[in-house]
């Protein structure tokens, strides 16, 4: 490569764009190679990583079932449900269970194991910024801190459609970085041969991930420039961080307001020193 292309190519990596001004989130999760690595880590029940730990998952759900009194007649609904780690358990419990998520490497994962392990879901392979359906959920929920990856504008979206799939007592438990995440987060450029151990690719490649800070809007990017032999990508991490107070004026906006405020969606007390949160939300 010549020194020209070698300096285009840094400078394209180390460029800062508005926030939330590239979206880039159906090439990580539905790509062949990447969307393999990312149900491995899914999978891994030993790291917080894609998902949480099997003991975390296996609490959330616990607390769940007791806190909003989950039964046979009740209606679940998860968005970004993955390879359906929460959406199974809840069909344990002899709830209504729907999953949505737009990797198909995912959906196939999970539609095979409710189908070994004889579990009533319904999974739609689909991206949940245009999912629609009708009918009312005692739960509706989006884990894993999902939420704080959307824009504003879809963030605003996704509340109204979480608003519009209540029933008259259902609530919404979602999972927010803190600004305690947002203040650790330091800003650089790395680049490093197969960077994240072959993650990006089966093939050779360099990968550059410059990270960024926006103080006003209290947002970060991981920007990742994957560069091989014949091709070169760029996927874009997006994260927005969040004060109680923040959120909840997201909340009224979209016609909700925050009902209860805990550590985790494991129904731990509510942490200020901590990176994440959790809420429930329900209509006025």
């Amino acid at each position: 490569m010549q020194s020209a292309s070698v300096f285009a190519v840094l400078e394209s990596a180390n460029e800062k764009p508005r926030p939330f001004s590239v979206y880039t989130a159906s090439e990580l999760w539905t790509d062949e190679h990447t969307s393999e690595q990312m149900l491995a880590y899914h999978l891994n029940g030993e790291i917080d990583v894609s998902s949480r730990r099997t003991s975390s998952i296996d609490d959330s759900v616990r607390w769940m079932k007791d806190h909003f009194e989950l039964s046979g007649s009740s209606r679940v609904i998860d968005f970004g449900c993955g390879p359906g780690l929460y959406t199974s358990r809840f069909a344990r419990l002899g709830t209504e269970v729907y999953g949505i998520d737009f990797s198909s490497r995912s959906i196939e994962y999970a539609r095979a194991y409710a189908k070994r392990e004889n579990l009533g879901v319904t999974y739609i392979e689909e991206d949940y910024l245009n999912y629609q359906t009708e009918g009312a959920f005692n739960l509706v929920t989006m884990i894993m801190c999902d939420f704080c990856a959307l824009s504003p504008t879809q963030r605003a979206a996704m509340l109204a459609k979480f608003k519009g799939l209540l029933s008259d007592q259902g609530r919404i438990v979602l999972d927010v970085y803190s600004m305690v995440a947002f203040a650790d987060k330091q800003e650089g450029l790395i680049c490093e041969k197969n960077q994240l151990n072959g993650f990006w690719s089966a093939d050779p490649y360099y990968g550059f991930v410059a990270s960024f800070k926006y103080d006003d809007e209290n947002v970060s990017l991981d920007k990742y420039t994957i560069v091989e032999r014949n091709r070169q990508r760029e996927i874009y991490n997006w994260l927005q961080y969040f004060t109680p107070e923040s959120l909840e004026r997201e909340a009224h906006a979209a016609g909700l307001e925050i009902d209860e405020l805990y550590r985790d969606v494991a129904g731990n007390p509510y942490d200020a020193d901590a990176t994440e949160f959790a809420v429930v939300m329900k209509r006025p």
